[in-house]
Formats: C-alpha cells, structure tokens, sequence
C-alpha cells in the first residue's frame, strides 16, 4: 500500500481532527488526580469527543474495549481503563486520545504526574518529551524516515533511558494506521524518503530501565519487562516542503 499525500482540504480535515484529538487531551490532562479511576478517564473521554463532534477512533478499533488507553508506572502502551485502577499519588499515567472526525483521525498523548512523584519518574517523564520534539525536528520534505528513530534514539541514551523497539508511530489520515510504520530506533540516512503531504505520528516509548517488553494475557496491555517506569508523547505532524506542522497542537501554551 502506497503512503498518501495530503493536500487541500484533507489537510484541513485533519487539522480539525487533531486539534479535537489536543482539546480532549488537554480537557482530560486538567482533570486528573489522586483518587480518579482510569475508568473515569475513559468516560470524560468518550463525553468531550461527543461534545467536540468527533467519536474516539480506538474503541473497538481491533476488538479494543475503550475509547482511550491508560498507561501508568511501569505499562508502556495500550493499557486498558477499569473501574478498580485508582490514580495514586506519585505515579505516571499517559493518556493516549484518538479522534475520529469528518472521516479523518488525530492522535496525541501525554504523560501526566499525579501529584508529588519521584526524581526518577520526573526524569523519564522529561526525556520522553524530549525524545518526541526530537524527533519531530528532524522531519522535513527529503528527510530519511531513519532520521526520526536515530535522534530519539541517541537522546534516549544519553539521558541513561532506553527505547520501546516493538511500537512505533504510524501514518494517519483516512485510517488511523496506515502506512509507515514509525520506528523510534534506527540509523539516520535509512528508510524512505519523507515527501511534503505525508501524515504520521511520532510516539516514543521510553523507559527507565531496559527496553523489553511483555504483553499481559489481555492481548493488548503491554508493560516493561523489568517493571521499570515508562512514559511516552506522540504528536500527528505533516510533512511540509518548509519542516513540518504539528496537527495535535496543546490549545494553551506552555501544554504538552
């Protein structure tokens, strides 16, 4: 399958798409605290997606049970919200939202501290950020998709982190997977060429410890080997002639 170039008003669709995806982000972000249940989260999400339009893209995308994915501590991706799960203070909890509106997807997610949490926590939480900005400042038209893996790789590591390998980002639009796959490990100079019109997320998965990973008997929740703490970031971006556009941009400044 070919990688579609966005123009026009597809472009235009998909930056109400994400920046539905940022607002319901952001709404959700504000609210969180000690006490809160992922399970809750998963119900503002499915009420501010409503309310902005849009329906959230992953419930029962591929069997997938919510409308949100609730990562905390030490799960890396696709964890599932439930009504026993509390938030507690001093952990971590990414918070991943997908919209789905007039027939185009936005994808974005932050990681959020839950009251007073540990150096080690904070310091994941930082490099996980940074990781994605890096890699986001690589793209541009005729850059090499190696490039984006490469700069979150090599930041990883020099902050003492590692890089989930199994998961990466993706192209969206239409779909909310499509082609390419985003590796966030790699070396620069590899992997095809990124053109102007291209639409994909960058996601990296970083943890504290080693990069392996298991997956719980659900089939879907996915957690650090070493029960390392792990935090991740994603933005949609396109791919423009001049760099690139952020689709999911925070509605205030200073967000995630």
């Amino acid at each position: 399958m070919g990688i579609p170039l966005m123009k026009g008003v597809e472009i235009e669709r998909l930056r109400l798409a994400g920046q539905a995806a940022a607002g319901t982000l952001a709404h959700v972000g504000a609210r969180l605290a000690p006490g809160i249940t992922t399970a809750e989260i998963d119900q503002w999400v499915r009420e501010d997606t409503a309310r902005r339009g849009g329906t959230p893209s992953q419930l029962g995308y591929k069997g997938f049970p919510a409308a949100v994915c609730t990562s905390r501590n030490h799960v890396v991706c696709h964890g599932i919200p439930r009504a026993d799960e509390r938030l507690m203070p001093g952990d971590i909890v990414n918070v991943d939202v997908t919209t789905c509106l007039g027939g185009f997807h936005g994808d974005t997610s932050a990681t959020f501290l839950i009251g007073e949490v540990s150096p080690e926590a904070r310091h994941v939480v930082d490099v996980a950020r940074r990781c994605r900005d890096a890699g986001i400042a690589v793209v541009r038209h005729g850059a090499k998709l190696g490039d984006i893996g490469a700069a979150i790789e090599e930041l990883a590591r020099q902050e003492g982190c590692s890089v989930v390998a199994e998961f990466g980002g993706h192209g969206i639009g239409h779909q909310m997977h499509g082609p390419p796959h985003v590796s966030h490990v790699g070396r620069r100079g590899t992997g095809i060429t990124l053109r102007s019109g291209m639409v994909l997320t960058i996601e990296p998965m970083v943890n504290l410890g080693r990069p392996h990973i298991r997956v719980l008997p659900d089939g879907w929740t996915v957690l650090t080997a070493d029960g390392s703490l792990s935090a991740q970031f994603e933005h949609t971006l396109l791919v423009t002639r001049e760099g690139h556009e952020i689709l999911t941009p925070p509605p205030l400044p200073g967000g995630c």
